[in-house]
């Protein structure tokens, strides 16, 4: 039956233009799959649930139809990331979507379908720390996709506007907008609370429970406690029963995580408190330092007594928003009253860090790669930090100006020795008497890479057009072109008049 339903299916794919579908699909470069999938999940046009209007059945029917599996499955081709414990890659699993779709849509319907084990990775934090991410096998981030595509529109018109976290069309942009407009209205103290550890100790059973006000299909909320449950599996291969916490690493959790959240939300909102949250961090704007303290209090024994969470106290605080680490961000109130947003001094040392780390003085790649791979990181930093001031931004010229110099010491260090280097600053167009100043200076190599023979012979143009800059990026979106200060043909005339 579910054959002849494929059948069914490709026939309606079938266009006029006359060519085998196979023939169409090579002449689109795309991969067979995806193309497939891409017209599964357009084949039909589905409605979404909406808060207010969830039947007592059948949304996992929707979690289990063929459009939404599809669609779910393209969103995490799209987001690529690694295989789990059965070692299977999103691309293997792409390839085996026709025999897998109907199968799995079988199981989940019969409630057959049984979450595989979680592979637990450590990544270092910037504070020396560790964090434990859990990656699930490709087909359970396909299913938790598709869970989420059906539980989202359910949820999100209940969320609060002060919450900014995994939700669409929001994100940092406008959580830092928000926090912008309460400072400018005089709430010029802030309590940052952080919680500790927040997707390793989410309550399942006040989870369930909050889904369940919402959500009245009782096999989505058994499907959803079977991924929470699902065993995780150590780097040293020990396998972990699970008893509290969301796999962060699969495509639910931010979802559930918000769930769990919303209930802070609303009491803050209730006590009628000035907050912007972005998923466990969350800044509330209060007047005075008296009062930031008075509100930290309670507003900890809430997350403790009420959510059964903790507080990072490491990390928690009540101080002045300048003085804040927030999404990376520290937010000033200036002389004039505008709030301006400035690089937090963390964000300043981790990204000090990180160009340590991209131009290493001991190179194992060429420079070629080096500064293929700096491009990468620097035009990814500055999206996210785009929304700096200029007053802000202007200051990422010394960050350009630091990497450009590591640059030039790791070609001083390629040299090995002076006269090597030396006879290479000459090949460069630089003259004999500079380069053998900067060759067989007694200074270190650091020193060496900042001397006119280097600069001479890799000037800042050299690098313009290799190197990205992130000031050069951060005007270029936010101020545009230069604009002439050349009179044109046409102000000559109307001068002339």
């Amino acid at each position: 039956m579910q054959n002849v339903g494929l059948r069914q299916m490709e026939f309606v794919f079938a266009d006029n233009t006359g060519r085998p579908v196979r023939e169409r699909v090579k002449a689109s470069g795309k991969p067979e799959a995806m193309v497939w999938l891409r017209r599964i999940a357009d084949s039909k046009e589905t409605k979404h649930p909406t808060a207010g209007a969830v039947s007592e059945r059948g949304l996992l029917e929707r979690v289990a139809s063929w459009p939404v599996l599809a669609g779910a499955l393209l969103k995490v081709a799209a987001n690529k990331g690694a295989a789990g414990v059965d070692g299977k890659s999103v691309q293997e699993v792409v390839k085996s979507a026709r025999q897998l779709l109907g199968k799995l849509s079988r199981e989940l319907l019969r409630g057959e379908y049984r979450p595989g084990e979680i592979r637990r990775v450590w990544i270092p934090k910037p504070d020396g720390g560790q964090r434990g991410l859990g990656i699930p096998n490709v087909i359970d981030r396909w299913i938790q996709e598709a869970v989420r595509q059906v539980l989202e529109p359910i949820f999100e018109p209940l969320f609060h506007e002060s919450s900014h976290g995994f939700r669409p069309k929001r994100g940092a942009p406008t959580a830092i907008a928000e926090a912008k407009r309460h400072i400018e209205a005089g709430y010029n103290m802030a309590v940052d609370i952080d919680i500790s550890k927040f997707f390793d100790h989410v309550n399942h059973q006040r989870l369930l429970s909050r889904m369940s006000g919402q959500v009245k299909d009782s096999r989505i909320l058994k499907l959803t406690s079977r991924m929470l449950k699902a065993k995780v599996v150590m780097p040293d291969g020990t396998k972990v029963g699970v008893e509290e916490g969301t796999p962060q690493g699969g495509p639910l959790s931010p979802l559930l995580s918000n769930i769990v959240l919303d209930e802070l939300d609303k009491e803050l909102a209730r006590r009628g408190l000035r907050f912007v949250r972005y998923a466990d961090d969350c800044n509330i704007f209060v007047r005075s330092r008296r009062a930031g303290e008075r509100v930290m209090e309670s507003v900890r024994r809430f997350i403790e007594r009420r959510l059964r969470l903790r507080i990072n106290e490491k990390k928690s605080s009540v101080d002045h928003p300048g003085r804040i680490h927030f999404l990376g961000f520290s937010l000033r109130k200036m002389g004039d009253g505008t709030v301006q947003t400035f690089l937090s001094v963390r964000s300043h040392e981790r990204m000090m860090e990180r160009i340590r780390g991209l131009t290493p003085r001991t190179l194992g790649t060429s420079l070629e790669d080096c500064i293929k791979e700096a491009n990468q990181y620097l035009t990814g930093w500055e999206g996210y930090f785009d929304q700096c001031s200029q007053l802000a931004a202007s200051r990422w010229q010394k960050y350009d100006a630091h990497v450009r110099r590591r640059l030039r010491t790791i070609i001083v260090r390629q040299r090995k020795r002076s006269r090597f280097l030396f006879r290479h600053l000459k090949t460069r167009g630089v003259s004999q008497r500079t380069a053998s100043m900067t060759a067989f200076s007694r200074k270190g190599i650091w020193a060496k890479g900042n001397m006119r023979g280097m600069h001479q012979a890799y000037p800042n143009a050299w690098f313009a057009e290799r190197l990205v800059s992130i000031w050069e990026m951060w005007k270029d979106r936010n101020l545009g072109p230069p604009v002439s200060t050349e009179p044109t043909g046409q102000l000559l005339l109307s001068f002339m008049g």
